[in-house]
């Protein structure tokens, strides 16, 4: 696959890509993955500036004390439906 970002965003979109379908990691995890686990903000970032979504599940990414962050702001309404239609149990 082919997606243009910084060596940064491509470690994070990678890393996104194994998240299996119906699992959560938290941008705490994703940060500790790729050997930074100081970029949770970074790791944010790189989110937001996903463009392939349905390919790169951002989704599947929750605040480390399981609350729906993120998501371009106040669009958590629609990570909750993703992760609803994938049987994650969202209690928040």
């Amino acid at each position: 696959m082919f997606i243009e970002g910084t060596e940064f965003r491509i470690k994070v979109w990678n890393v996104l890509r194994q998240i299996p379908y119906g699992e959560v990691r938290s941008y705490l995890q994703i940060a500790e993955v790729i050997g930074n686990p100081k970029s949770v903000r970074a790791v944010g970032q790189a989110n937001r500036a996903n463009q392939l979504p349905i390919i790169i599940s951002c989704h599947r990414v929750i605040g480390k004390n399981g609350d729906l962050v993120g998501f371009a702001g106040d669009k958590t309404n629609i990570k909750r439906f993703l992760l609803k239609l994938e049987g994650v149990n969202i209690c928040i």
